[in-house]
C-alpha cells in the first residue's frame, strides 16, 4: 500500500475517534411572570343580571265607540297627567248628554208636582177632606216620581263619563308610543280598540333573581342593620347596563316576593332606580350589585384573565418553592374591576403565573420572573 494511503487512514480513523456523542439537551425552563395576590380591603356584594322595566305602563284604549277625530300628540313625546292625546268624535256624546240632562229635568219637574199634590193632601186629609186612598195614591206617585229623578240622574252621569271617554288623556307623566290607529277610523265598535301604550321611565324598576343562598345573605343583612320590609329603601342597589364600565346608576331596594320559587329555587327582587336623562329604557339587560355591608377583611385578588375553569370548576396556575407549575383549585368571589377576589383556594404567599400562561404547563418547571399586579 503506497505510504501517502496509509497516512490518511490514520489521520481519518483519528478524527473518527475524537467526534463527541449525539446526546439530548432539555431546553431551559420557560419564563413566566408571577406575582403574590394583591391584599386589599374589600366590600363584600352581590353581583347579579337583571332586566329595566317601565315603573307604570298601560295600553290607551278606546272605551267608547266613534270615528276618531284627532290625535294630539307626537309619537314618542313625553306627556304630563292629564294631557289629551287622542279625541274621538265628541258629537253623538254630546247630544246624549244633552238628551239625558232633558230627561232629568222632566223628572224633576213632575217630581216637584208630585210633592205639591202630597202636600196638598195631607193637608185636606188633617181636615177629613180627602179620603186615605187618596193619600195613599198622592204618596205613590210622589215616590215614582222621586226614583225617577235618581234613575234620570244616573243616566246623565253615564252620558257625562261617555262624553269623558272621547277624550283620551294621559294617566301619568311618561312617554307615549307610535299611535296604532289613524284619524278617521272607527275605533271601539264591539269591543275596546288599543290606540298607544304609554310608559313611566322615571323612576325605573330593575328586576332580578336570586339563590337560596343570597336571599339568606340578604336576610341577615337586613337583620343586622335593623331593616324591615317596609324599610327597603335603605338597602342601595348599583346597576349597570352591558356597554357600561362598572355599575354607575344608583337606586335602592324595592320588593321582595314573600315566597321563593320551588321550581328554580330562586326568589325575585325588585329596585328603584331615578332615571331622568332615560339613559336606562325597559328591556335592557343589566349587571346589579348590592353592598352588602362597610368595608371589612382584607381579601387576595388576582387578575380575572389569570382563571381558568374545567368541570372541576376554576383554578389558577402556581408556582411552588421548587418553581414547578402547579393547578390550584380556587372559590372565586366578586369581580374588583379587573381584578376578582379569591375566596379560598389561595394563601398570600403563593406565586401566581399572571403572564406567560401559555407557556406554563402543570408539573412542569419554569423560570420565574417578577410581575406587578398593579401593571396589568
Amino acid at each position: 500500500m503506497p505510504r501517502f494511503s496509509i497516512l490518511a487512514l490514520v489521520v481519518a480513523l483519528t478524527l473518527v475517534g475524537c467526534k463527541k456523542p449525539n446526546v439530548f439537551v432539555a431546553p431551559p425552563p420557560a419564563e413566566v411572570g408571577v406575582s403574590v395576590p394583591l391584599q386589599r380591603v374589600v366590600t363584600p356584594v352581590l353581583e347579579l343580571t337583571g332586566s329595566l322595566a317601565a315603573y307604570n305602563q298601560v295600553d290607551l284604549v278606546a272605551r267608547v265607540a266613534g270615528v276618531l277625530q284627532a290625535i294630539t300628540y307626537v309619537d314618542g313625546a313625553a306627556a304630563r297627567p292629564g294631557d289629551p292625546l287622542f279625541v274621538i268624535e265628541p258629537a253623538p256624546y254630546e247630544a246624549k248628554l244633552a238628551q239625558a240632562e232633558a230627561s232629568l229635568a222632566s223628572a224633576q219637574a213632575s217630581a216637584a208636582q208630585a210633592d205639591a199634590e202630597f202636600t196638598r193632601q195631607t193637608s185636606l186629609a188633617k181636615n177629613d177632606f180627602s179620603s186615605k186612598a187618596v193619600l195613599d195614591q198622592a204618596r205613590t206617585a210622589r215616590e215614582s216620581t222621586r226614583a225617577a229623578v235618581s234613575s234620570a240622574q244616573s243616566g246623565v252621569t253615564l252620558a257625562a263619563l261617555d262624553l269623558g271617554y272621547t277624550q283620551v288623556a294621559a294617566p301619568f307623566a311618561g312617554v307615549v308610543t307610535a299611535h296604532l290607529v289613524s284619524v278617521g277610523n272607527l275605533v271601539g265598535a264591539g269591543g275596546t280598540t288599543k290606540l298607544a301604550s304609554m310608559m313611566q321611565l322615571n323612576p325605573i324598576y330593575a328586576n332580578f333573581t336570586l339563590s337560596e343562598q343570597s336571599v339568606q345573605r340578604i336576610k341577615s343583612e337586613m337583620q343586622r342593620r335593623g331593616i324591615n320590609v317596609g324599610d327597603l329603601g335603605k338597602i342601595p342597589v348599583q346597576v349597570g347596563l352591558m356597554t357600561e364600565a362598572g355599575t354607575p346608576h344608583a337606586g335602592a331596594l324595592d320588593y321582595i316576593e314573600p315566597a321563593v320559587d320551588a321550581s328554580t329555587g330562586t326568589l325575585r327582587m325588585r329596585a328603584v332606580l331615578p332615571n331622568s336623562d332615560y339613559a336606562l329604557l325597559p328591556g335592557y339587560f343589566v349587571r346589579v350589585r348590592i353592598a352588602m355591608q362597610p368595608q371589612v377583611g382584607m381579601g387576595l385578588l388576582v387578575p380575572d384573565v389569570v382563571l381558568g375553569s374545567d368541570q372541576a370548576g376554576r383554578y389558577v396556575l402556581v408556582a411552588n418553592k421548587d418553581d414547578v407549575v402547579e393547578l390550584r383549585r380556587v372559590e372565586p368571589g366578586q369581580l374588583v374591576g379587573a381584578l376578582r377576589v379569591i375566596v379560598s383556594g389561595l394563601k398570600p404567599d403563593d406565586r401566581v403565573v399572571v403572564r406567560g400562561l401559555g407557556r406554563a404547563t402543570p408539573g412542569a418547571k419554569v423560570a420565574p420572573v417578577a410581575a406587578s399586579i398593579d401593571a396589568l
